[in-house]
This record gives structure tokens, sequence and C-alpha cells, in this order.
């Protein structure tokens, strides 16, 4: 039941198209008539055509046969057609349904869920289920109508041979319940394991450097490889019980039919019936066990069509724990004063809460640093303020609003991020820069780009800010690709800025550039940054220490060197520090540049 309720949901994706569906099923229809009527036309040919010598009638007999192909013919088209374009259609919404829905799935569900297992979900699993919605239901639906028609005729035809053309009728829909019930787990292990091996997929071509760097060929060609034998096996496995029960299908069917023909043959030795009756009899039997042989295939069909629809709706009734609530109001203009109220966090599956009754208050146009050994919490705090998740107690508010009270849409876009791991899109420079605003002229997209230290090497390419860059702004360098998320970022003119500000990988002319872009862009801002350099440390307005989810002290840098000795610990363990001051390179550009970063 599970089963047909998903397959009958996916069903729901056709109601669009229903005019075409109806075209295809009705095509269906009159091929199904025409296969019907075809063996009445042989008998005719038989028994009044060539038993009698009849010229005349063995003509138009004929003719009718050409003419009932070329109507079955034509239909066939039309079904396949409409049935094609009926469940390429469905499909097409179903997919957009799948990434919409992605789109906006809580950070907590994404933290779980595997890329390679979604796409699998977005590809493999949308086209099984659109074969069967296209095509597979209109065809369940012939082959009953196909069934119960040649049954109705074999009985009006000869009521004796169709009680013997019926005896192994149980035993082949034993034979086809067999193999639907043993196929219907191997697809869901197939879809699985299809999944898996996109995930190693994805995952070793994003860290494909890293592979080659560490000279891990083998290993990953091995495990790629351990998962895709065992994708093998189970897809054998599935040929395996289809080779193993239609042999036997097809022995009953035709058993039924020598049996026929056997007892036939006696009825026309004796004249009780025509060579004509026997002949139509036993195409009539065929059109009988062609729906069975359908049904079967249709069977496992449907199995994995329930089996990639229950996958699909898996993803689409995801939970989104972070969404707007009833009644949630447009953030107003904002000033930029952040308030975390006794916030406290735990992630989804863990048992000790990440944050522990957090308190602070960022007044508009500061810079706070947040500074702690990994895992106390630093990326936790950036990730609650643009509401990535929900607090699981506390409050977060800006300039007053709880920022579960305000629309997402109105909160993230008074938020600026620029992150570490900076992400940039297939495209133009100037697409990437304008990603948050895409209809902001050109002059703004220069205006960014200049503050973030980012014009000079773009109008260096010789397409400037039309330079198509690549993948994962593939062509760029990491200073290039930062300093144009800074300029996107600064395009969006929030008035709260998020910074995960590590230029570790950097040579030190790009280190410079980019901290004077964060510089002019922290301007009237209030920032949170993660420090990674002692200048974001000592330059900020207020540090926040954290230490196992909790503020140990906070302060300028000058209060925490004087009252904090975990402060010190941290800064000596992870800046460097010397007597009477702190070691950095200074604000100033390198003698001897060689390299624009």
């Amino acid at each position: 039941m599970v089963v047909l309720a998903q397959l009958q949901r996916a069903l729901i994706y056709l109601r669009p198209y229903w005019h075409i569906a109806l075209g295809s099923f009705l095509s269906l229809v009159i091929v199904s008539t025409a296969n019907l009527i075809s063996p009445q036309i042989l008998r005719i040919i038989i028994d009044r055509g060539i038993t009698r010598n009849d010229t005349h009638t063995l003509i138009w007999a004929c003719i009718a046969l050409i003419a009932v192909a070329v109507i079955r013919g034509i239909f066939s088209f039309t079904q396949g057609f409409w049935a094609e374009k009926t469940s390429q259609s469905g499909a097409y919404d179903m997919r957009n349904d799948l990434f919409e829905k992605i789109q906006t799935l809580s950070f907590s569900y994404l933290d779980q869920a595997q890329t390679g297992q979604l796409m699998t979900r977005m590809t493999s699993d949308v086209e099984q289920v659109r074969v069967f919605i296209g095509n597979g239901a209109v065809q369940l639906v012939s082959a009953g109508v196909m069934l119960i028609g040649s049954i109705v005729i074999l009985f009006a035809a000869n009521w004796k041979l169709a009680i013997i053309s019926l005896l192994t009728f149980p035993l082949m829909a034993v034979t086809i319940g067999i193999f639907v019930v043993r196929i219907r787990p191997l697809f869901g292990e197939v879809q699985a394991q299809l999944s898996s091996l996109n995930t190693v997929l994805q995952e070793n071509l994003a860290g494909v450097r890293i592979v080659q760097s560490f000279a891990r060929e083998p290993h990953e060609r091995e495990r790629y490889a351990k998962l895709n034998s065992a994708l093998l096996q189970t897809n054998l496995q599935a040929v395996r019980a289809l080779s193993n029960n239609f042999p036997v299908f097809f022995f009953w069917a035709n058993l039924g039919t020598a049996a026929v023909i056997w007892f036939g043959g006696h009825l026309v030795i004796s004249q009780q019936l025509t060579i004509g009756d026997l002949v139509a009899f036993t195409a009539y039997l065929a059109l009988l066990i062609q729906p069975l042989f359908t049904l079967g295939f249709l069977g496992s069909q449907l199995s994995r069509s329930a089996v990639s629809a229950g996958r699909i709706f898996e993803v689409l009734d995801a939970h989104n724990e972070v969404t707007d609530r009833p009644g949630a109001i447009t953030l107003p203009a904002v000033e930029g004063r952040v308030e975390f109220d006794g916030v406290t966090f735990r992630y989804v599956g863990d048992e000790r809460p990440v944050l522990s009754h957090v308190s602070f208050v960022a007044g508009p146009g500061v810079t706070v640093a947040l500074v702690g050994q990994t895992g106390s919490g630093k990326s936790t705090i950036i990730n609650l303020i643009p509401r990535f998740y929900d607090v699981t107690s506390g409050r977060v508010l800006i300039d007053g609003h709880d920022v579960r009270d305000v629309t997402l849409e109105s909160l993230r876009s008074n938020i600026g991020l620029v992150l570490q791991e900076t992400t940039l899109f297939s495209g133009s420079i100037r697409d990437n820069i304008a990603y948050g605003r895409p209809d902001t002229p050109f002059e703004q997209i220069e205006a960014a780009a200049r503050a973030a230290q980012a014009h000079g090497f773009i109008t260096s390419f010789p397409e400037g800010y039309d330079t198509t860059i690549g993948e994962r702004g593939v062509g760029l360098s990491g200073g290039q690709r930062q300093r144009i998320a800074i300029a996107r970022a600064l395009l969006l003119d929030p008035r709260i800025l998020i910074l995960d500000e590590s230029t570790s990988a950097v040579d030190a002319e790009t280190e410079y550039l980019i901290r004077k872009a964060i510089a002019q862009v922290l301007r009237g801002r209030t920032a949170f940054i993660i420090a990674h350099r002692v200048s974001t440390v000592r330059n900020a307005d207020l540090i926040l220490l954290l230490d196992g989810g909790t503020i140990a002290a906070s302060g300028t840098h000058e209060d925490l060197l004087r009252d904090s000795p975990l402060y010190g610990e941290i800064i000596d363990s992870q800046f460097g520090r010397q007597t009477g001051g702190v070691k950095e390179t200074p604000l100033t550009p390198p003698l001897a540049p060689t390299t624009t970063g």
C-alpha cells in the first residue's frame, strides 16, 4: 500500500498534462482494439477466403488487415510520443520541485545529507519515476484491458478451449508474483549503491588536487572500484531474478498453448471447430499471454519506480527547521545592533551543546573578533546570526528583533558573508560580483570591485569584467577569488558583515591587498570576524574569547592580555608574541612584489 501511495503521489505531476496523457491512453486503447480485431480478420481469411477459394473475400480481408495494421502503426506512434511528452513534462516539474526544496533545506539537514545522494535523487530516481508515470501506468491499464478482453473473447469463441488455456494461468501469475517480490528490495539496493558511488565520485572530483598531492590515486581507484563492484553484483542479482523467472513463465505459457493446439486439433478433426477458429483462438491466447508478460515487466518497473518515488518524496517531505514563522515581519532598516541573549545551541544528533548560555551585545559599527580553540563555538555564532540554524534556547536579536520573527529574505539581505572557503560560480566576474543583486548597474559593480582592491587585476584580463571563470573560480588565484567575494559582499551594502578572513594561504602582497579591502569594507558596519591574524584581534572593538561553548572573557586586546591567562596562551599558540608587543607583518606593501595575487 505504501508503494502504491508513493506512485499515486508521483502521478499528481501528470495533472497539468492530463489532456496529453488522455490522448496517449486513447491511442493505446485504439492499438489494443486493433490487436483484438486482427485475429478475427485472420479467421475470415482462412475460413472464407482460403478454404472456400473465395478470392473476393481474400482480397478485402487482406485490405482490412492492412488497414488495421496502418491504424495500429499510426496510433502506436501517437501513444509513444504523447506518453514521452507527458513523462518528460512531469519529470521537469519534479526536478524543479526537488531543486527548490534543496535550496531551502535547513543546514541541519544538509549537514547529514551527502551531495552524491541528493544528485542521484535529482537524476536517476527522477528518471525511474518518469519512465513509469509516462508509459508504465498507461501500459498497466492497457494490459488489464487486454487481459479481460482476451478472456471474454476466448470464452465467447469456445468455452472448452478457454478453460484449458486458463489452466496454466494461475501458475504464470504466481511466477510473476514471486519475481516482483524478489526484485523490489534489489532495486532499493541498486539506488542506494548508486548514491554511494556518486558520493565518492563527487568527493573525488572536488578533492582531486588533494588526491594527487598525496599520491592516493590507487586508494581512490580501489574505493570506487569496490562500490562499483557492489553495484554490479546487485544489478546481476536483478538480472538473475529475471533470468530465473521468465523462462518458467514462458514454459507455463507454451504448455498452455500446446494443450490448446492438441485439444483444438481434435475438435478440428471432428469438425467441431474450423481451422480459422483455431488459428484465431491461438492468436487470442497469445494476446492473453502478452499482457501477463507485460505485467511482469511492469511489476519490476513498478517496484523500481516505487523505490525511487519514496526516495524523492523523502527529500520533498523533509522537515525544514528554519522557515518563516506565521506572521513574520520584514526586518526594518538595520542599524546593526546584534545581541545574543542566553543562547544555547546543540547540533542535531549531538548530545552536548556547542554553545551554552552565551550572552553579549555588539553595538552598531562595532567590530567583534571571535577567538578560541578549534571547536569552541566560533563558527556556530556566525551561523546563528543569519539564522542558518535556530537556537536551542535563548534569542538572537538584531536591532531588538528576534531573528525568528522576521522573514529570512529580509534578514539575510542585511548580512554580508565573506568566508574562508570562497565559493564562486561558473560565469563572468561581473555576474559573480552582482550575484546578490543581479540588476545592479555596472558603475556600482565597478565601485565595489575598487573598494575590494579587485579592479586592478580584473581589468588586466582581456575581457575585463566579462571574463568567464571556471567552476569554483578555477583560473583565479586564492587572493583574487577572495577579493571578488569581498566585492560581492560589499555590493549588498550590508549593515552587518561576517568574515572568516584567513589569509594563511596567500602571499604577502595578496595579504596586504585583502587587508586593505577588509578595512574598507568594515567602515561603519557591524562586523563579526573569526580572527586569523593579530591585526584583527588588536584592532577589534570587542574580542569574545570562547572556551568550551561559553564566553570565557571579553573586552579589548589590551584588557584580555591583562586579565585573561587563557587569552595570552591562545595569542602565543595561534599568533605568536614578542615581549612588549605582538609580532606580525606590518600593514605596508612588500618591497618587491612578485605576483598580483
